[in-house]
C-alpha cells in the first residue's frame, strides 16, 4: 500500500470539518466509507453498518429478511404451544421461551433494518457515500 498524499490532505481537511461540527454541537460520526475516505456522517445517516454491534448483514433488506424469519419462528412456536389442545391435552407450555425468544428477534432485527433503511434513504438524498467498515478513533 502506498501513501497518498491527496488522501491524506483531505482526510485531514475533513477530520477538521468534522471536530468543527462537533463544536457546533451537531451529532457528527466519522467514519471511513467503501472507499477508503474519510466522511463526517450525519448521526441520521448511520444505521446498523459494521462497528455498530457488528452487523454481519448490510442492507435493509437482509435484515427484513432475518426480521421474516424470527416472524415464522414464532409462527412455529405457537403451533407448538398449541397443537397438544386439539388432542384434549394441556398446551406445550416450553415453547413460549421459543415465541418470546422470536418475537424479541423479530421486534428488534426490524427496528433495525426500518433504520438502516432510512439511513441509506437519507444518504441517497444528500449524496453522502456509504459508510465502509470499522471506526476511525476520534
Amino acid at each position: 500500500m502506498s501513501f497518498d498524499r491527496e488522501r491524506e490532505r483531505r482526510n485531514d481537511e475533513v477530520h477538521a470539518d468534522h471536530k468543527e461540527a462537533l463544536a457546533r454541537g451537531e451529532k457528527r460520526v466519522l467514519r471511513r466509507t467503501d472507499t477508503g475516505d474519510l466522511h463526517s456522517y450525519r448521526a441520521d445517516e448511520i444505521g446498523f453498518s459494521p462497528g455498530r454491534g457488528q452487523a454481519q448483514v448490510r442492507s435493509w433488506w437482509g435484515m427484513g429478511i432475518l426480521s421474516a424469519v424470527m416472524g415464522l419462528l414464532v409462527l412455529l412456536s405457537l403451533v407448538l404451544l398449541l397443537s397438544p389442545v386439539g388432542r384434549g391435552e394441556q398446551p406445550f407450555w416450553g415453547a413460549l421461551f421459543l415465541t418470546a425468544l422470536g418475537g424479541f428477534g423479530a421486534w428488534y432485527l426490524f427496528s433495525m433494518a426500518r433504520g438502516e433503511y432510512r439511513a441509506k434513504k437519507l444518504r441517497t438524498e444528500r449524496r453522502a457515500p456509504e459508510p465502509g467498515a470499522g471506526h476511525v478513533p476520534q
